[in-house]
């Protein structure tokens, strides 16, 4: 899960009301009044869905729904201890659990018919249409400027800018247990001819950059150690360093010349869901236009339906139209089977060096 750390503004009730083409017109005879259930993030996540999302919804279908936060793998340990018998409609989950589910058959295809897939950025595309991305960030590098011109080091352009000795004991890195940190070795493995199926190269480039490093973080959220000065660059999100920046704290987001990488939040419907109808609907609605643009506004991640306009005050908060196109889509299905081998590896050559 990716904690959100900026506390989300309600939806736009005005905006929402436009977005009931998931689910045309309220009819409580239809849903029979259902109860259907939504697991997804927790924390401020949670309440822009129990404020407006939600509520819109359940106008608009004449059912009603439950909400249960918890972490994308808190989500998917449900998904699995419920398998025979299935309590949970709709998973949000980040796309590496998001594979994992797919893969051990948690998860159910898309109704094409209902689910406009056909209007969703191809990074955001699940494979087999087995659940889709309803937001979008990336993984790059944020780093405080005042800091790099104080100390005259120049911008980071790339990941391996990262190894410049001179940001020696201001350099604070996510661990491997966070998605972040996967996403650091993948980008340092191919900016050296390495992929995630050749992650040798990753480890090695990784080494010279660790050598700078103060700390791991395994939290995915380093604006503490922004904020209290004991980093002057990390490896994060383009949304949450928006949050961080909104404080009025000095730090950009760089997107690395040799690939940024895309974070996908998915939204998806449980195989063998209770109420398996209204869970294609729900997953419809989050793709409404005017719902993205309104979730684009409340967590600063980029929009995945083509065509949604972008309120002009996002410009370089969010992953922008111009970007989509450039971020590079981990290989989970590689990833996944490999994670608990790289785990092991980068505690014992780089974490606990």
């Amino acid at each position: 899960m990716r904690p959100r750390e900026r506390i989300l503004v309600a939806l736009g009730a005005t905006a929402l009301a436009l977005a009931l083409t998931a689910c045309a017109a309220p009819n409580p005879s239809a849903s029979g009044g259902a109860s259907m259930v939504v697991a997804g993030y927790g924390g401020s996540f949670e309440t822009a869905f129990q404020q407006s999302v939600i509520p819109a919804f359940e106008k608009s279908c004449g059912c009603q729904v439950t909400y249960i936060p918890g972490s994308s793998t808190d989500t998917v340990a449900k998904l699995k201890a419920q398998q025979s018998s299935p309590q949970i409609d709709v998973a949000l989950v980040d796309d590496g659990p998001q594979a994992q589910a797919a893969q051990a058959g948690l998860l159910a295809p898309l109704d094409t018919k209902v689910v406009p897939v056909d209007q969703v950025v191809e990074v955001a595309r699940m494979a087999d249409d087995i659940g889709v991305g309803f937001g979008l960030t990336a993984t790059g590098i944020t780093f405080n400027p005042t800091w790099f011109s104080e100390h005259g080091v120049p911008a980071p352009t790339r990941w391996m800018d990262l190894a410049d000795p001179r940001l020696k004991g201001a350099l604070v890195l996510p661990s491997i247990t966070t998605t972040y940190g996967v996403g650091l070795l993948v980008g340092a493995a191919e900016a050296n001819g390495g992929s995630e199926r050749n992650i040798q190269p990753g480890f090695d480039a990784l080494r010279k950059i660790v050598a700078n490093a103060v700390t791991f973080d395994t939290t995915a959220d380093v604006s503490n150690y922004f904020l209290q000065g004991q980093a002057a660059a990390s490896v994060w999100g383009v949304s949450r360093t928006s949050s961080l920046a909104d404080k009025a704290f000095p730090v950009q987001f760089v997107y690395p010349a040799d690939g940024a990488i895309a974070l996908i939040t998915t939204a998806n419907v449980v195989n063998k869901a209770p109420h398996a109808e209204l869970a294609q609907k729900f997953v419809a609605y989050l793709l409404d236009k005017s719902v993205q643009a309104e979730l684009a506004k409340a967590t600063y991640d980029g929009s995945v339906v083509k065509g949604v306009p972008v309120d002009p005050a996002l410009n370089g908060k969010i992953v922008g139209a111009d970007r989509v196109g450039t971020l590079r889509k981990l290989d989970w299905k590689t990833i996944n089977p490999n994670r608990a081998a790289w785990t092991d590896q980068w505690n014992k050559q780089l974490e606990n060096r």
